[in-house]
């Protein structure tokens, strides 16, 4: 990975600026999660069902809102990422709510180095691999940490929507992963006109590499769904509708823009 340390660099640099405007946003309404109001999805909350007592790890946890929710749950939870400012704040939240969450901060391919847990759930969700090179490495860390029989489950952002530009109305960007696509980057999702600027370094992962590589590390998928809908207004020309869900304006749910993915760890 060590090719890849320039582009980890700067993408913790990003998201150490991000977390600085996320922490006040709308978007989060962290008033409203400290006063008890999850930040999990319905899709996750079916789709990954009762975790009451279980071990949960959770890849990628930006500032831990759903870490801590899944312990909320029941789970006894615990959170890793890159960004120290998110870990930093995550530990904060933590501390404050009087949760019991252990956050841990290090780049994913690094964890083998920081945890020797074995868990009974592996999350991760909404805008995760895309910032991760190679899945092979990523697929072989889950089944890792997972105890046999262990789930792991993802729900992200769909393939199909990063080929295009930022308004959809154009391909702009290649399926399959090709190279690495660098951006230079102003303001953030949760608030477009904030006063940051980054130089970001992402990677698409075609639905083939995502699935073959968790089937290669023996996890068995056993769930695989696709919404053309997000619970988020994170992207340009959406609007609101059903159930709250946010779709892309002009598309009438022709693309998928979410997909979700269950898998069980089989016993050697």
């Amino acid at each position: 990975m060590k090719i890849y340390q320039t582009y980890f660099e700067e993408n913790k640099l990003s998201w150490n600026k991000r977390t600085a405007i996320h922490k006040d946003s709308a978007f989060y309404d962290l008033v409203s999660f400290k006063n008890g109001i999850s930040s999990l999805n319905k899709i996750e909350l079916d789709e990954l069902g009762d975790v009451k007592g279980k071990n949960l790890l959770h890849l990628q946890c930006h500032f831990g809102m759903d870490t801590i929710s899944w312990e909320r749950e029941g789970a006894i939870a615990t959170g890793i990422d890159f960004s120290d400012e998110a870990i930093k704040l995550a530990k904060e939240i933590n501390t404050e709510l009087d949760m019991h969450v252990e956050f841990v901060c290090c780049n994913v391919y690094d964890l083998k180095q920081h945890l020797d847990n074995k868990f009974d759930i592996v999350f991760t969700s909404y805008g995760t691999i895309g910032w991760l090179p190679n899945l092979d490495d990523w697929a072989a860390l889950i089944a890792h940490f997972l105890k046999p029989g262990g789930i792991f489950y993802m729900v992200d952002f769909h393939p199909t929507l990063w080929m295009m530009d930022e308004n959809f109305e154009k391909i702009k960007y290649n399926y399959f992963n090709t190279q690495v696509i660098t951006e230079e980057i102003s303001g953030t999702y949760s608030d477009r006109n904030a006063s940051i600027k980054s130089i970001e370094h992402g990677w698409n992962h075609p639905l083939s590499e995502i699935i073959t590589a968790l089937l290669k590390h023996n996890l068995r998928i056993k769930l695989f769904n696709e919404f053309p809908y997000s619970p988020y207004n994170c992207f340009k020309n959406m609007e609101q509708g059903q159930a709250g869900m946010w779709r892309i304006i002009g598309m009438d749910e022709k693309m998928p823009i979410l997909y979700s993915i269950k898998a069980v760890k089989q016993s050697q």
